[in-house]
């Protein structure tokens, strides 16, 4: 699916400071990332803090977004969990017309065997509507989706189109580029990856730092896409320390700073996560500085 490929974003959710959330902030996200060359927009993924939104916040911050994305970027919207009964039945139940595509995660927290997580997104997949991305971000789920399982799901089941690979493992991404088939999509879960992986042969990001970089993280990736190595390299060590300070206190703590030092949002997080610590704030604050002055 070429409108899946290049720099997707994993949109925050604004809150204001009494913990409700910030609709125009986000309206001005929207309109921020669409302006500077990102390619598609993630809604409701972890960045979202979606675990904290109840059922009718979810179904505001989607129509919110699709509102201000008035159809100019592709959505994704992510609809996951460990219980694949439950995760099928959102799926079904939702209205995904304009959506061409959903991101779910591999089990957390239950550490299926590989043949329960096949299993898993086989369920879900033959009964979506539209495309599945499979989502393996083993430091979250506590579980791996090893290679064999992803290209068994890419070759066998035909409506999960792409993996969002965020294994610490490289080797493990490169093994799903190497075998996948030609029409499957491997996208980077992790930002210092992302670069590394679209050289392999991947087909881009889903970008944490892209929303609030979007401009400099799309060129980064369409230069890799065009294998211009030298232009796509020189942006990725600009940007190297940024891809470590927004996760240095969790995400989306650091990225809502950046956000707020740009003026995009405010800094404010729910718990069980908090704000990021005013020497971290000062730490971004002293980066974008340095960037602007190189660029």
């Amino acid at each position: 699916m070429k409108s899946l490929q290049g720099l997707g974003v994993a949109l925050i959710t604004p809150f204001n400071e009494d913990g409700t959330i910030d609709f125009p902030s986000l309206e001005n996200l929207v309109n921020y990332n669409v302006d500077n060359g990102v390619d598609y927009l993630v809604v409701l993924g972890t960045t979202a803090e979606t675990a904290t939104l109840n059922s009718d916040e979810k179904k505001q911050v989607i129509e919110v977004i699709k509102k201000s994305n008035n159809k100019r970027l592709p959505l994704v919207l992510g609809i996951g969990g460990n219980n694949t009964v439950e995760v099928t039945k959102q799926i079904i139940d939702s209205d995904l017309e304009d959506f061409a595509a959903v991101l779910s995660v591999s089990p957390y927290y239950n550490k299926p065997t590989q043949e329960g997580i096949y299993q898993h997104f086989k369920t879900i997949a033959i009964q979506s509507p539209v495309p599945i991305i499979v989502y393996n971000v083993p430091g979250r789920t506590g579980s791996n989706m090893e290679a064999a399982t992803t290209l068994r799901l890419a070759n066998e089941v035909s409506n999960i189109i792409a993996i969002k690979e965020a294994s610490p493992n490289y080797l493990q991404s490169t093994d799903i580029i190497k075998d996948k088939p030609f029409d499957f999509l491997v996208i980077s879960g992790d930002d210092e990856f992302a670069l590394p992986m679209t050289l392999a042969g991947g087909s881009g990001v889903i970008s944490v730092l892209g929303q609030g970089m979007p401009e400099m993280v799309s060129k980064m990736i369409h230069f890799g896409q065009n294998k211009q190595v030298e232009e796509s390299y020189k942006i990725h060590y600009d940007l190297h320390s940024l891809f470590r300070l927004i996760f240095k206190e969790g995400n989306p703590a650091g990225i809502k700073a950046l956000l707020s030092v740009k003026g995009i949002c405010k800094p404010y997080t729910r718990l069980p996560l908090i704000p990021a610590s005013k020497s971290l704030i000062s730490s971004i604050e002293k980066e974008l500085e340095k960037i602007s002055v190189l660029s």
